[in-house]
């Protein structure tokens, strides 16, 4: 609960309304899309501008107070989790497009706009804004720079982080920093810009961003490739690329997902096969339709049962459609769904897909897989129950098994999703004690207080605030508490 003088402080920074701190609202703000992880905030405000967000700053830090920035909570790491309690930012004030410059080919926007809502902005004005992740009708923009979101065309056209020119940046001792600008080049000094991308509010709070556009792709074709073998799927993936052929969207979909999609979108996926690619490509139309055929041709040299093109925008709209509510139809077979992004090289795939479906197997669990095949993003998504303990310790099992085949096949434990709370015990078996101590050094620096989104990356951090920081046991134990709520 709030002292007194405090919440009247802040009241008189963005007004009464804009201050909430009653059970309800401490409950909605206390947890995002990440299952197992709840922890009530003090209070949630919501500022109007870069000054009254350093102006709360400056407030926690005299209070000792914890800050979580946070946009929609579509976040699956538990990163817009208040884990140690404090003020919850929210930004829906803070939802404006602030600038088109055509000249310069940018954006400016404030963090609470909605990722689809710039796309759709620019499109109509003739220009392309690429990072499309799968909850961009509700995620912000804000949420998707803090986590370095991807998306189905990130193969061709790569992440947020290529897309953010500069920031306006609240640091945790208040100052507010500028990074960037419109500028093709610009090599003074630290790239400031790219560690706040990813850096999950631990380092400072975005309140303004400039981001590149691009201009649209001329024209775009869309294919359904059917397998009957997961492996083909897998390999044909490997050899696309090979081939030296980048699709905008090459995704992949296992059996167990196509069954929960179709049954949820009803587009006429052929839930009897055990894979799908879902494939488009975008550009020169004579180029569009040349790589198209030469992908087929791919595709049925890899075993592929059929491959089809849709016929109209309409038909491959609904396919990509379909690939998108992926997760939401997951969600719907049992009552909890746990998605992740383990990510390899793009030749390991194959080696990959297979190792999850031995863990599944071994561990008795449904693990549907999908996600970003053509850069080696795989989401394996466990459909599980969270009061079902003895299940639940199965869960961890299976995905410590597959973080750790990930790493040993050159990937990473995240490739999208952020690390979080969630995965902070994992952290250090990609990047080691001496990525670790890096890490602590920057954020120790920007944030000697540990009051800008506490409890996300470093162990002991999690330890203090939602378990043991073990990485057997962590999770599991939250979802042992959450039980008891």
């Amino acid at each position: 609960m709030l002292d007194k003088a405090f919440k009247e402080k802040l009241m008189a920074i963005v007004g009464q309304d804009n201050v909430l701190d009653s059970k309800e609202n401490q409950v909605a703000f206390s947890y995002d899309a990440t299952p197992g992880f709840q922890s009530l905030p003090d209070a949630v405000v919501f500022p109007g501008s870069t000054e009254d967000v350093q102006a709360i700053v400056k407030l926690c830090r005299e209070m000792k107070t914890p800050t979580v920035p946070r946009g929609s909570g579509t976040n699956l790491s538990a990163g817009t989790c208040p884990v140690q309690g404090g003020i919850v930012l929210s930004f829906q004030r803070m939802d404006q497009i602030l600038e088109l410059d055509e000249e310069n080919l940018t954006l400016t926007v404030q963090p609470g706009v909605v990722t689809q809502k710039i796309c759709e902005y620019v499109e109509a004005r003739g220009f392309f804004y690429p990072p499309d992740p799968s909850s961009m009708k509700i995620s912000t923009i804000g949420g998707n720079i803090m986590e370095n979101s991807g998306g189905l065309r990130g193969l061709k056209y790569g992440v947020t982080r290529d897309y953010v020119l500069g920031l306006t940046v609240v640091l945790a001792n208040g100052d507010i920093l500028h990074t960037g600008g419109k500028l093709a080049k610009d090599v003074a000094g630290y790239d400031l810009t790219r560690l706040m991308v990813g850096s999950e509010g631990t380092l400072g709070i975005v309140t303004e961003a400039i981001l590149k556009l691009v201009p649209p792709p001329p024209s775009k074709m869309t294919m359904l490739s059917v397998y009957e073998s997961m492996d083909d799927a897998a390999e044909t993936v490997s050899a696309i690329i090979a081939a030296k052929i980048i699709p905008a969207t090459l995704e992949f979909l296992d059996r167990a997902t196509i069954e929960v999609v179709e049954d949820y979108a009803h587009v006429g996926l052929p839930t009897e096969a055990a894979a799908i690619l879902l494939i488009e490509q975008d550009g020169d139309p004579e180029v569009v339709k040349r790589d198209i055929q030469q992908i087929a041709d791919i595709c049925r040299k890899h075993g592929a049962r059929s491959v089809q093109t849709a016929q109209t925008a309409e038909e491959a709209q609904a396919l990509l459609t379909a690939r998108r509510t992926a997760l939401s139809a997951c969600a719907r077979k049992r009552p909890t769904t746990i998605l992740e992004d383990a990510t390899v090289p793009r030749s390991k795939v194959a080696d990959m897909v297979k190792a999850i479906n031995r863990i599944a197997e071994k561990y008795q669990l449904t693990i549907c897989t999908f996600g970003h095949a053509g850069d080696g993003n795989l989401h394996p998504t466990v459909l599980t129950d969270v009061r079902d303990q003895d299940e639940m310790a199965r869960v961890e099992k299976a995905f410590q098994e597959i973080f750790a085949t990930a790493i040993e096949l050159g990937g990473t434990i995240t490739g999208e999703h952020g690390v979080g709370a969630m995965k902070a015990p994992y952290l250090k078996w990609k990047i080691g004690d001496s990525g670790i101590r890096t890490m602590q050094a920057i954020k120790t620096a920007l944030d000697p207080d540990n009051l800008l989104n506490p409890g996300k990356l470093f162990v002991p951090d999690h330890a203090n605030s939602v378990g043991t920081g073990n990485p057997a046991s962590a999770p599991t134990q939250t979802a042992e508490r959450m039980m008891k709520k």
